[in-house]
C-alpha cells in the first residue's frame, strides 16, 4: 500500500502535468518573409537595396503639359503673344507649350496637314523634339513654309516621350 503523502504527491504531479499540457500558448511565432524567387542569376551576394523613391515624383504623361497656345509669334518668354487658330498661307506657325515642374524626358511637336476639308490622310509636315530639364518652363516650336502653306486643316500634336498628350487643330486660309 502506498504512503498517503506519496499518493498525494503523485496526484499533484499528474494534475500539474495535465494543466501544462492543456495550457493555451499566447505566443505567436514571428512571421518570416518568404524566400525571394530565384532569377537564375544567383551570384551569392545579397540582393541590392531598392532604389530610393524621389522626393517629388515626376508628373504622369498627361500632367506634363499645362498649356498649349498657337500663334504667329512668341515673346522672350516663349509665350504666344496673340493666340489664334486660323493662319495665313505665308505665316510662321508657333506652338507655345508650358510644362510642369519636375517634367523630364522628351517634349515633341508633330505638325500634320489634314487636307483641304480635314478628311484626307494626314501628311506629316514636320516633327521636332526638345529635352525637358525638370523645371516648369515654356517651350516654343515653330514651322514655316516660304512658298506658302496649302489652305486647309492642320493639327499639331504635343508629345511627351513619344506619347501624344495634347493636340490643337487649326486651319490655314
Amino acid at each position: 500500500m502506498a504512503h498517503p503523502t506519496a499518493r498525494l504527491l503523485a496526484v499533484a504531479l499528474l494534475a500539474s502535468t495535465a494543466l501544462v499540457a492543456c495550457k493555451k500558448h499566447d505566443e505567436t511565432p514571428p512571421a518570416t518573409a518568404p524566400a525571394p524567387a530565384s532569377t537564375g542569376t544567383d551570384t551569392g551576394l545579397p540582393p541590392a537595396a531598392p532604389a530610393p523613391m524621389p522626393s517629388t515624383p515626376a508628373p504622369a504623361a498627361g500632367d506634363v503639359i499645362s498649356d498649349v497656345q498657337l500663334g504667329t509669334s512668341v515673346g522672350a518668354d516663349n509665350r504666344v503673344a496673340s493666340p489664334m487658330t486660323s493662319f495665313g498661307t505665308k505665316d510662321t506657325l508657333y506652338a507655345s507649350v508650358t510644362t510642369a515642374a519636375n517634367a523630364t524626358g522628351k517634349l515633341g511637336a508633330r505638325w500634320t496637314y489634314l487636307g483641304a476639308d480635314g478628311m484626307a490622310t494626314p501628311t506629316e509636315v514636320d516633327t521636332q523634339t526638345k529635352d525637358l530639364a525638370g523645371a516648369a518652363a515654356t517651350h516654343e516650336f515653330h514651322v514655316s513654309k516660304p512658298d506658302g502653306w496649302p489652305a486647309g486643316k492642320y493639327r499639331v500634336e504635343i508629345t511627351h516621350d513619344g506619347t501624344v498628350v495634347q493636340t490643337r487643330d487649326f486651319d490655314v486660309r
